[in-house]
């Protein structure tokens, strides 16, 4: 059987290692190496206050937290989105 879908329907791919990968998932994954070497990079102590408390927290760890948090609340609004 034919394929009736045209080419301007079909996310934009590439071929690597004789795989079509999305360019979505080649965007995603740069992004995610970048967001590790920040955080790898940035090793100092910080003073984070929330609400009343202050902690003094290493900057990775809070930046790894924002990271999951974010990654997190994409994922639960992708998910909400209606598809079609």
């Amino acid at each position: 059987m034919a394929d009736k879908t045209s080419s301007a329907d079909r996310p934009a791919s590439v071929t690597v290692g004789g795989r079509n990968v999305r360019m979505r998932t080649i965007a995603f994954l740069i992004l995610g190496v970048l967001a590790v070497w920040f955080i790898a990079v940035n090793t100092a102590s910080v003073q984070i206050r929330l609400w009343i408390p202050t902690v003094t927290l290493p900057l990775w760890l809070v930046l790894l937290v924002t990271l999951l948090v974010g990654a997190a609340l994409g994922w639960l609004l992708a998910r909400r989105r209606p598809r079609g």
